[in-house]
């Protein structure tokens, strides 16, 4: 596809809308779930950093960004228990 196509389709899409007006709901639901997976991430790197002297190393990638985004600081935690017992 090339990209004049896609940047006239994405604008179609935010000129509609503009003028229809989004619904409020799924767009806030959205948002905070993209917030929750960000922050998700962010412990990760975090938990990574701090646990290289514990030998514990969770990987980021979409399925423990999502327990620890969804779940939490016990997502978190459950995380790296199953990474320090069963599997290290």
């Amino acid at each position: 596809m090339q990209p004049v196509m896609v940047i006239s389709i994405i604008g179609s899409a935010i000129l509609l809308l503009l003028l229809i007006g989004a619904p409020l709901k799924p767009m806030r639901w959205t948002g905070q779930m993209l917030i929750r997976l960000a922050i998700g991430a962010l412990l990760l790197f975090f938990l990574n950093t701090a646990g290289a002297s514990y030998d514990i190393h969770v990987p980021i990638n979409a399925a423990t960004v999502f327990i620890s985004g969804l779940l939490g600081l016990p997502g978190l935690a459950s995380l790296a228990a199953i990474q320090y017992f069963i599997v290290g």
